[in-house]
């Protein structure tokens, strides 16, 4: 609250929106710290509203409110136990956008499908949950599916939620593409990085980095699939690549990739062996058996797991569909009492 008022109290101050760029930054802020305490005031007013209402039950004796009471306290419940995962929401980022970048494994049409499947998953889970989902740069399969996708999720503690994603996803179904019915297993890796704000100095020299142009591909009309806007950043010394052809002009798709160069930058700096180049890259452990934090099996049975906090679900549908805050708020709550399974 006393931030949210100087906050305020900033925006009022002559000259404030000389900087329109800041200013638009700090009234995201504002409203930001607005709807958290707007949450808490309806929640306890909620809590409020449910005393009377069992007060009221138990002065009657009236057991026909008792399933209004029920609904109201499982509200409750549920907007306390997200208020309180938020407050596990503690790293230097975790309050930034995340970028994600999803890779299909070995496997050609099955693992690129399967990487689309995940996409879309996240796509979904962004939408119900109140966050905007922009794809930044995409490589289509050779028949279906996607080989590759770069994509952001803007929004409050995006990255803070979605960094439990970070690792190898198996999927095991009757594969579609097979004509004989049989079994499939495949396998994609999904990397986050937080959304650097442009206030945070990272050192990028000009000369460490190659910038190639070219043609983007897919849908976005006339003018990007006619000239070469797509841009893609090379950081000579750790390897990373980033690329963007979303945008409408070269300009705003570079600027787009340094911002992912410097997200990866920063989570390279915050890595413990630098010296090591998968550590530098970020690379993740090989796209195959043993190395999955998730699986997703449709056949013999329907059941997601999570192999890191034994969270399982049997709802496959619903969790394709985007229904993944258990997975996440079971993966908060273990990291915070250091209760992780390595993957």
């Amino acid at each position: 609250m006393k931030e949210y008022k100087e906050l305020e109290q900033k925006s009022a101050e002559p000259g404030f929106w000389d900087d329109m760029e800041s200013g638009q930054k700090v009234l995201q802020k504002i409203k930001q710290l607005k709807d958290k305490v707007s949450r808490f005031e309806e929640l306890k007013n909620l809590r409020e509203d449910t005393l009377l209402l069992i007060d009221m039950a138990n002065e009657e004796n009236d057991e026909s409110m008792l399933p209004e009471i029920k609904e109201a306290v499982e509200k409750i419940n549920k907007n306390l136990e997200d208020m309180t995962l938020e407050t596990l929401l503690s790293g230097n980022y975790d309050k930034c956008n995340a970028i994600m970048d999803l890779h299909a494994g070995a496997g050609g049409t099955e693992a690129q499908d399967w990487c689309e499947m995940l996409m879309r998953m996240y796509q979904m889970w962004a939408q119900k949950n109140g966050y905007t989902f922009e794809v930044i740069d995409s490589l289509d399969g050779d028949d279906a599916g996607i080989k590759s996708a770069t994509v952001m999720i803007s929004g409050l503690n995006a990255y803070g939620y979605l960094k439990s994603e970070k690792g190898v996803h198996r999927l095991v179904r009757i594969s579609p593409f097979d004509a004989s019915g049989r079994r499939h297993t495949s396998f994609a890796s999904v990397e986050v990085m937080p959304e650097i704000d442009d206030e945070i100095e990272i050192n990028i020299r000009p000369e460490d980095l190659r910038v190639d142009t070219y043609h983007a591909s897919g849908a976005g009309g006339q003018h990007i699939n006619k000239t070469a806007s797509a841009v893609r950043i090379t950081h000579l010394p750790t390897g990373v690549v980033v690329a963007c052809q979303t945008q409408r002009s070269q300009h705003q798709n570079r600027d787009y990739a340094m911002k992912m160069l410097k997200s990866k930058l920063v989570e390279i700096a915050e890595q413990q062996q630098k010296e090591k180049i998968e550590d530098i890259k970020g690379v993740q452990k090989e796209i195959a058996w043993g190395s999955q934090i998730r699986s997703y099996v449709f056949h013999p049975y329907n059941l997601v797991k999570d192999h890191r906090t034994g969270y399982e679900m049997g709802n496959i549908g619903a969790v394709m569909d985007g229904d993944i805050n258990g997975f996440i708020n079971a993966y908060l709550k273990a990291q915070s009492l250091g209760k992780l399974e390595n993957k």
